[in-house]
């Protein structure tokens, strides 16, 4: 069993990080409902406020993929801005580059989709970008490069999404693999298990 089918039962609910996998019975949090380790099954406790909090911004860390120094920097950027805290933290995730590709369906999950674009698969605005936590703002496009177009992941993962499936913030090309910003995403938008709620509470104390 991989080191990422270990995080989501850790965290006891599909974080979607192996795409198609997670879907089929070979999901692990299907077929062992308990956290990985001989310890984690011993645990009988009621989990405390604080231990919910903590396991409520590691799952958000998981599902995007980024460490606890640069996701405490996107908190801390979310508070200076105007609006709800938690709300504004995840649209701050939502709109990172791997982020937007893995919800156009040019990748099967935000792993992939990070390591496409390191390999600079993507043009955000005509420019070539090569870094998974660029934000994109309203308006800017991102498109598949030309000579990227024909790589299998990304041309399965293409066929595979479902149009009725794509956030209202965002549009989709699926015939030229390009896909635009419409607006930023509302906390209704956002489709991902985490009460952010729980972030801001543990980041306030």
């Amino acid at each position: 069993m991989s080191n990422v089918c270990r995080i989501c039962r850790r965290e006891g609910i599909k974080l979607f990080l192996k795409g198609e996998r997670c879907q089929t019975e070979k999901c692990s949090v299907d077929r062992r409902a308990f956290p990985p380790g001989e310890r984690a099954k011993r645990m009988r406790r009621k989990p405390s406020g604080y231990y919910l909090q903590l396991r409520e911004k590691q799952k958000a860390k998981r599902i995007y993929g980024i460490r606890e120094r640069q996701f405490k920097n996107y908190f801390k950027k979310s508070e200076r801005k105007h609006g709800i805290t938690g709300e504004v933290l995840l649209q701050f995730l939502e709109r990172r580059l791997d982020s937007v590709i893995y919800l156009l369906g040019f990748a099967p999950s935000r792993r992939s989709a990070r390591l496409l674009v390191k390999h600079s698969h993507f043009l955000v605005n005509k420019k070539k970008v090569n870094l998974p936590s660029f934000l994109l703002k309203t308006g800017d496009e991102v498109i598949v490069r030309e000579e990227s177009k024909g790589l299998a992941i990304i041309q399965v993962a293409s066929k595979k999404k479902d149009e009725k499936s794509l956030p209202s913030w965002l549009q989709l090309d699926k015939k030229e693999l390009r896909g635009r910003l419409l607006g930023l995403p509302g906390r209704s938008d956002i489709q991902v298990p985490v009460e952010d709620k729980l972030i801001v509470e543990l980041y306030s104390k």
